[in-house]
């Protein structure tokens, strides 16, 4: 083993910083990757959103073809689920939930480095097919009738493209199980760990048994497609309804992958500035664990109209009914943790108190489709729009802007304005409920969902329109928020370890931003809200649980990067391997390629490196 003599960090020219992202295996920098990719696909997929309302805007409109807006539709639809909320959340947990326990790094450094390339790479492809004159277009759940007639590359884009970037999701969640079992600090028990950190871990725990499911499904759709195989191809002895069965087993527990660890924060938002620990949490925690247990006995309540019987939809409808009373208790909990508290309204806060109506009214429709009856008559219709949106906007991606704002400053060492984070969240929030509130009764009004155009005349006019301006609204707040990065970057303020004065667990009592190695000692945990507890007794810091030590670090490696590329190259080759005389050996070329990397990191024997004491000792005191 060798002793790193550079670890201090020094300016780099632009070849040098490349490389080191490239080939970073450190939780924040694949933490930031991570937010950077999540952050593009965001934005794409606001662009689709954009067109698809712009298109809806008037009766008539001929903006985009019929067939165009279908492509639309299940890029928007597939880039925000599995490219964007997903990636922009995994961000926050690869940095921030190593910091709250404690940990100096993730269980896996090169897994979860490969889960990142995986997840960029899968995404790269699928956008690919824009370019390509092959976008998937059988909507975002790909139902196994439209996905098998699909003409063209496509669904295979689809399939391909999401076997990529789902393997490097399933990957980072048991990377997360094993960090959050195996690396607390001394004195971390389970009911001692932060909100945030108890989502993620019940998160991961979905994403094992959830993610599975989609792999057979997409695997069966990519056989179906491409070697002529008949899973779903009723005529040859298939079933299509197997399709929904397998997608929504992976899709009712995704919506609780992405909602939880958006619970997280807002737990740890609403406590820092209420100024108060978070009331019930006890109570919250087996509320997390009930509704992931929950989460996977509920997925038929989307297949009430495929004819699976009474007894099947009752069945389903008592467990979709049931899954609302541990979120019910989440909900009053937070607003019992802000009744007497002595509430900081910033930019965080502000997105925390308007989740909790958001999401209620999400909640709350979810409850009225529980009914089987009346799912009946709001099926494919824009009240499902609405729904999906109010649980998926209204919680998820107000939980992600809540964590930009919140975490910025332990992240990047800089503040955000908040002066621009408020002129964000009103346009954002006004934008949202415009977009979706009045979507609601477009579906009691009849209008059906994925629909190109409506005729005129049907009472659709002014709601569709005014849909259109909020969607405006949320697109103008994003490009607030990129200003704000852009003018908080550029300047350069840099603050301290506690920016909000009220920070109360373990990532508030280091540097910001933190160094490579995390914690110069390993941290003692005495109790819930660590940090917390330390500035009441006078300390400014964290208590360690040992004397300064020499600290092993992985090294960095390029191997995730190219393993990666090498899966890439093999989904272009595996595509076209039929259309085009180089197609079979780009295929053999990738698997050769992805073989020889893993060979590579099999007998390649990199056993790290040591910070010493002594560099420690100097880094620390630098910053002093």
């Amino acid at each position: 083993m060798t002793t790193v003599a550079n670890s201090v960090e020094q300016k780099k020219g632009f070849g040098a910083t490349l490389w080191d992202w490239l080939t970073t295996v450190d939780h924040k920098k694949i933490g930031i990757l991570y937010l950077i990719g999540g952050g593009f696909f965001f934005v794409l997929g606001g662009i689709e959103a954009l067109m698809i309302r712009l298109q809806l805007l008037i009766p008539n409109n001929d903006f985009v073809s019929a067939g165009f807006f279908n492509e639309l539709i299940t890029m928007h639809g597939t880039t925000m689920i599995f490219l964007a909320a997903m990636p922009l959340l995994f961000g926050f947990m690869n940095y921030i939930v190593p910091l709250q326990i404690g940990a100096r790094d993730v269980a896996f450094p090169f897994i979860n480095s490969l889960g990142f390339w995986m997840f960029f790479f899968g995404g790269l492809f699928l956008n690919l097919s824009w370019f390509l004159d092959a976008a998937p277009d059988a909507g975002w759940t790909s139902y196994a009738s439209l996905s098998i007639a699909s003409p063209g590359h496509g669904i295979d884009f689809y399939a391909i493209g999401l076997q990529i970037a789902g393997a490097g999701t399933l990957m980072a969640g048991i990377n997360f199980l094993v960090t959050i079992i195996n690396m607390r600090a001394p004195g971390m028990t389970y009911m001692r760990m932060p909100l945030f950190t108890w989502t993620t871990f019940i998160a991961s725990a979905l994403i094992l048994f959830a993610f599975p499911p989609l792999t057979i499904g997409l695997f069966f759709l990519t056989f179906d497609r491409m070697f002529g195989a008949n899973f779903f191809e009723h005529t040859m002895g298939g079933n299509t309804i197997i399709w929904e069965h397998i997608f929504w087993i992976f899709g009712h527990p995704e919506v609780y992958i992405l909602i939880l660890p958006a619970f997280g924060i807002f737990s740890e938002i609403f406590s820092t500035f209420s100024r108060k620990r978070l009331f019930g949490y006890s109570a919250m925690v087996f509320a997390t664990v009930l509704i992931g247990f929950l989460g996977f006995m509920v997925w038929a309540h989307h297949m009430f109209t495929v004819g699976l019987g009474p007894t099947a939809n009752a069945i389903f409808a008592v467990a979709t009914m049931a899954i609302a009373v541990p979120t019910g208790v989440k909900i009053f909990n937070w607003l019992l943790t802000i009744w007497g508290g002595s509430i900081k309204i910033t930019t965080p806060m502000l997105y925390a108190l308007g989740f909790i109506p958001s999401f209620v009214m999400g909640g709350v429709t979810g409850v009225q489709q529980g009914a089987a009856p009346l799912d009946y008559q709001l099926h494919d219709s824009y009240f499902i729009v609405a729904h999906f949106h109010y649980v998926i906007v209204g919680g998820v991606v107000l939980g992600i802007l809540a964590a930009t704002h919140y975490w910025w400053p332990k992240m990047f060492g800089t503040m955000l304005s908040e002066k621009l984070g408020k002129v964000t969240f009103w346009f954002f929030f006004i934008g949202f409920h415009m977009t979706f509130f009045l979507q609601h009764f477009l579906g009691l009004m009849g209008m059906p969902r994925r629909v190109w155009t409506f005729m005129d005349g049907q009472g659709w006019n002014l709601f569709n329109a005014i849909s259109t301006v909020g969607a405006i609204l949320m697109g103008i707040a994003t490009i607030v928020l990129i200003i704000n990065i852009v003018i908080t970057t550029a300047r350069n303020e840099r603050i301290g370890n506690d920016p909000w004065e009220d920070g109360r667990t373990l990532e508030w009592a280091i540097p910001s931003p933190p160094p490579f190695y995390n914690f110069a000692q390993t941290p003692l945990v005495r109790g819930l809200d660590t940090y917390w507890i330390e500035k009441q007794e006078g300390h400014n810091g964290y208590t360690a649980a040992e004397p300064v030590t020499d600290i092993h670090m992985p090294n960095g490696s390029i191997i995730p990067f190219f393993m990666t590329l090498g899966l890439f190259i093999t989904g272009f080759g595996a595509m076209y391997r039929l259309d085009h005389s180089w197609g079979l050996a780009v295929l053999i070329f990738g698997l050769a390629f992805t073989f020889l990397t893993m060979a590579i990191r099999s007998v390649k024997d990199d056993l790290g490196f040591y910070v010493t004491k002594e560099q420690i000792r100097r880094m620390e005191r630098g910053r002093d």
